[in-house]
């Protein structure tokens, strides 16, 4: 259950999440103004970044919505993982450039002007993202959209980066130590940067049709031997998953004395066994004879009558 009422669409979660972002910037830069601390500000210069990356998100997603077309014939899907690459992108720039005004403050650190003020603005902008970047994470995933998870992880990352400052710009007026405030903002280089290649390997990985997971690939392969009774076997199994669209292809084997008739039924059975679980899929079966079986991938039970010689005994190989 989501903490937010969250809109029907992936497109007005990603308008919520820009107008947070927003919210969340005002209240960190507040911080950062009243205190002058580098930590509070290279934590507002992050959350910069998580407006921008809400509206590229935003309009990732408004692109990812559309239908097919004459020249995107399956989709727009991968829309998606531009918008979570350019953001990685950002990321790792916004790491820089917070490092680099770290490194100024150690060479040149002063007090913080109102530390108390700046600690309360900024917790408040923290507990902010925490129950949006959960809503966040959770919708994404349920949706399995790439944009909304990676623009879920970013907002956590800078949670725990809200956390630890709080903590650690407390801790400066009471040891009188200065240089802690440039230490903690190279902390938070540190988290962004490591977030920032999260993001975009695993983006890339998604742009590149990368194999899901082994979980996902059994269950694949649960749902088409429970709905292929009547064929011999399923092999050549390939699958990739492009945001909330499930790309299947692979080969069913059934008698040769088999009518077309029968086994269009077959591939009809599977094909809803996988969108009834699956979600959106688009499945492509090359139905072949029964001297074309390979005796590998999935063995339906129970087989034809008149199974090829040398098939194996029972179930999938």
């Amino acid at each position: 259950m989501s903490l937010f009422a969250l809109p029907d669409s992936n497109k007005g979660i990603a308008l919520l999440s820009l107008l947070v972002s927003v919210l969340a910037l005002t209240l960190k830069y507040a911080a950062y103004t009243v205190s002058g601390s580098v930590a509070l500000g290279a934590d507002a210069m992050e959350t910069i970044i998580n407006v921008v990356s809400a509206a590229g998100g935003l309009w990732a997603l408004g692109i990812a919505e559309r239908p097919a077309d004459h020249n995107h014939t399956y989709g727009h899907y991968k829309a998606e993982y531009l918008s979570a690459v350019a953001e990685g992108t950002l990321v790792v720039m916004t790491a820089f450039l917070i490092g680099r005004e770290a490194i100024e403050g150690w060479l040149s650190p002063h007090p913080a002007l109102a530390p108390w003020s700046g600690l309360a603005l900024n917790a408040a902008a923290t507990v902010l993202n925490l129950i949006w970047g959960l809503t966040m994470l959770q919708a994404g995933r349920a949706r399995r959209s790439p944009a909304l998870v990676a623009g879920g992880q970013h907002v956590l990352s800078d949670v725990w980066t809200g956390v630890a400052l709080v903590i650690g710009v407390a801790l400066i007026p009471i040891t009188g130590w200065a240089r802690l405030d440039a230490l903690l903002a190279g902390f938070v280089a540190l988290n962004v940067l490591r977030v920032g290649w999260e993001v975009m390997r695993e983006s890339i990985a998604g742009l590149m049709d990368q194999a899901p997971d082994g979980a996902t690939l059994d269950q694949i392969r649960d749902i088409i031997a429970a709905n292929g009774q009547g064929a011999i076997e399923a092999h050549d199994i390939r699958t990739r998953i492009v945001g909330a669209m499930t790309f299947l292809d692979f080969h069913l084997v059934v008698p040769g004395s088999m009518s077309v008739e029968q086994a269009h039924d077959i591939c009809d059975r599977i094909e809803a066994g996988l969108r009834a679980q699956m979600g959106s899929t688009l499945v492509h079966i090359h139905v072949e004879p029964d001297r074309l079986a390979k005796h590998e991938g999935i063995v339906f039970w129970p087989r034809p009558a008149t199974p090829p010689t040398g098939a194996p005994a029972n179930g999938r190989t």
